[in-house]
C-alpha cells in the first residue's frame, strides 16, 4: 500500500507535464547547474570546489525539509480517505518522506557526475551512504509522525514548521564549513542532528573521507529514539484524527 501511494504521489507531482517523470532528473540537474554557476562564476567563493561542497549538503537538506514540510499536512490532506477507509494512518507521513527520498536518490547519479567533472575521487567512503541515508529516513519519519499528528489539532504548525526549518537551515553548516563557525557557537552545531548528518554527507562526497563513526553511532541511536517517540505520539493521537480532519 505504501509503495502504491508513493507511486501515486510521484505521478501526481508531474501529472499533465510534457516530460512527466523525467522532471525528477531535470529538476536536480538544473538546481546543480545553477548552484555551480552562481557560486563558482558569479560569487567566486574562496573555497576549492565550493559548489560540490554545497551540493553535498543541500541535496539531503532539501530532501529532509521537503519531506517534513509535506508530511506535516499529510493527515489533514488525506482526511477524506481516513474517514472512509480504515488504513494504518502512519503510512501517510511515510509516503511524503519516502517520495522525497526517491527524488534525492535520483539526484545521486547526477551528483556523482559532478564529482567526477570536478576531479573529486570516488572512493570507498561512499559505501557509508546507505547507513547515513537510513539514519536520515528514520529521523525524518520520527519527526514527521510527531508534527503530522499534532498539526491535526494545532493547525498553526502548518506555518510554524516551514519557518522553523528556515532557521534550522541557516544554523546547519550547509552554506559554510563547520570550521567557519565561531568557537562560542560550536555547541549549536554539536547538538544539531542535521548538522552532524550533513557533515557526514560532506565527508563522504566532498572530502572523500570516512564520516565520524562516533557521530554515526550517536545519530543512529537518536534516530531510533525519535522514531519511537514519533510512533508513541502518533499512536496517542490516532483516535481523534477522523473527528478533527
Amino acid at each position: 500500500m505504501v509503495q502504491i501511494l508513493i507511486l501515486r504521489e510521484l505521478k501526481a507531482r508531474y501529472r499533465g507535464t510534457a516530460l512527466g517523470f523525467l522532471w525528477s532528473f531535470v529538476n536536480p540537474l538544473v538546481l546543480m547547474v545553477v548552484y555551480v554557476w552562481v557560486f563558482s562564476v558569479y560569487f567566486r567563493v574562496d573555497m576549492e570546489h565550493y559548489s560540490v561542497f554545497l551540493l553535498s549538503g543541500i541535496l539531503p537538506w532539501n530532501c529532509f525539509s521537503s519531506g517534513l514540510n509535506e508530511a506535516t499536512n499529510s493527515i489533514i490532506s488525506n482526511g477524506g480517505l481516513i474517514k472512509k477507509v480504515y488504513l494504518p494512518s502512519e503510512m501517510f507521513p511515510l509516503v511524503y518522506v519516502a517520495s522525497n527520498m526517491v527524488h534525492y536518490l535520483l539526484s545521486i547519479p547526477i551528483l556523482l557526475l559532478f564529482l567526477i567533472f570536478f576531479g573529486i575521487k570516488l572512493s570507498w567512503p561512499l559505501l557509508f551512504f546507505p547507513w547515513i541515508l537510513s539514519i536520515q529516513l528514520l529521523f525524518t519519519y520520527g519527526l514527521a509522525l510527531i508534527v503530522s499528528s499534532l498539526a491535526v489539532q494545532f493547525r498553526d504548525l502548518l506555518h510554524v514548521v516551514p519557518n522553523f526549518l528556515m532557521i534550522w537551515f541557516f544554523v546547519t553548516p550547509i552554506l559554510y564549513p563547520v570550521g567557519m563557525v565561531p568557537e562560542r557557537y560550536r555547541p549549536v552545531v554539536k547538538f544539531n542532528p542535521m548538522a552532524q548528518l550533513i557533515t557526514a554527507y560532506q565527508d563522504m562526497f566532498f572530502s572523500n573521507r570516512i564520516p565520524s563513526m562516533a557521530s554515526l553511532m550517536i545519530l543512529t541511536g537518536l534516530s531510533v529514539a525519535f522514531l519511537a517517540i514519533g510512533l508513541a505520539v502518533f499512536g496517542a493521537r490516532r483516535d481523534v484524527f477522523a473527528e478533527e480532519v
